[in-house]
C-alpha cells in the first residue's frame, strides 16, 4: 500500500509540473481528502495542511484539481532559510526540505518497518519530525541553525515534535532513552550529506543503540552530481564502511526535483 502511494505521488506530482504556470521558488500539493489514490486518513490530512498554512515559508496557497484529485497548492520561498542555514562553519548541508506529502510517506514506511522513534537530523522546518507525531511515533527534530528551530517553535503548538537547536554530530542521543530508532539524515550525499551521517553515526558510542537504529538517507541519480562507486544513489560507501545494508528504496518528490524527471530516492537501511 506504501509503495502504491508514493507511486499515486509521483504522478500528482508530474501532473502538476506538467500545468505549473506560476513562478514561485518552491511549490508543493496536497490533497484535500482522502481518495483511492491517497487512503490516507482525513485527520492526518487536515494536520499536514495545518502545518503548511501555520508555516511562514508558505505564502500562498489556492485550490486546484490535478488528474481527478481535488488538492491545495502551496507556494513558498526557502532563500532567508537556505542562507541562513550555509552561513553556520559546522554546517553540513543547507536547508532545501522533501515535499510534505513525501515526508508523510517516508514515515508510514519507516512505521511499517517496525521503528518507533524519528530523529530528524538538519531537520530544517522539522516537516519529517512533524509527521511523524502525526503518525504517533515519538520524535525528536535535531537542527544547527536558530532561525529554522525558531520556526519550528511556531509549528509544535499543534504536535509537539521535540525541537532541538543543537550540532546534531555532538547532541547526546544516548540521552533520549532511545528504543527502536530511525535517524532521517538531511541533505544529499554530495551536498554535505556524508559528512553529517558520519559524524552522526561516530558520536552513537552505545552498541545497542547502533544495532538497534535505521537510517534514512536521501538520494539523487542527477548526473550533475558525481556518482558513487558503491551506488545506493550516492551513500553506497558510507553504507558498507559503517556496516549497513540496505533494506529499502522508495522514491519520492521534493523541492528540488520538481523540474526534473526523477525523483528522490530515500534508501532505509539498518545495521547487518
Amino acid at each position: 500500500m506504501i509503495d502504491q502511494l508514493a507511486k499515486n505521488l509521483i504522478s500528482l506530482k508530474k501532473e502538476f509540473a506538467k500545468t505549473y504556470d506560476g513562478n514561485s521558488q518552491m511549490q508543493e500539493v496536497i490533497p484535500i481528502s482522502t481518495s483511492d489514490l491517497f487512503q490516507i486518513k482525513q485527520q492526518d490530512l487536515e494536520l499536514l495542511h495545518q502545518f503548511a498554512t501555520k508555516n511562514p515559508i508558505y505564502y500562498n496557497s489556492y485550490e486546484k484539481i490535478i488528474d481527478d484529485t481535488k488538492c491545495i497548492v502551496y507556494e513558498g520561498d526557502i532563500n532567508k532559510y537556505w542562507l541562513n542555514s550555509i552561513q553556520h562553519g559546522s554546517s553540513n548541508a543547507p536547508f532545501s526540505p522533501t515535499w510534505i506529502l513525501s515526508a508523510y510517506v517516508a514515515i508510514l514506511m519507516a512505521k511499517d518497518l517496525g521503528y518507533s522513534e524519528v530523529i530528524d537530523i538538519g531537520s530544517g522546518d522539522g516537516r519529517i519530525a512533524f509527521c511523524a507525531k502525526v503518525l504517533d511515533m515519538e520524535a525528536y527534530s535535531i537542527e544547527l541553525d536558530e532561525s529554522l528551530v525558531d520556526l519550528q517553535k511556531i509549528l509544535v503548538t499543534t504536535l509537539d515534535f521535540h525541537p532541538f537547536c543543537s550540532n546534531a554530530i555532538t547532541f547526546d542521543y544516548e540521552s533520549l532513552n532511545l528504543s527502536s530508532p530511525v535517524f532521517f539524515i538531511g541533505g544529499l550525499a554530495q551536498m554535505g550529506g556524508v559528512a553529517l551521517a558520519t559524524g552522526v553515526i561516530e558520536n552513537i558510542v552505545s552498541d545497542d543503540l547502533r544495532k538497534s537504529a535505521g537510517w534514512v538517507f536521501a538520494g539523487t541519480h542527477s548526473q550533475k552530481y558525481a556518482p558513487d562507486p558503491k551506488n545506493e544513489a550516492g551513500w553506497g560507501t558510507l553504507i558498507e564502511n559503517n556496516k549497513l545494508k540496505k533494506i529499502k528504496i522508495i522514491s519520492l518528490p521534493t523541492v528540488w526535483t520538481f523540474h526534473e524527471t526523477d525523483e528522490t530516492p530515500y534508501i532505509f537501511a539498518e545495521s547487518i
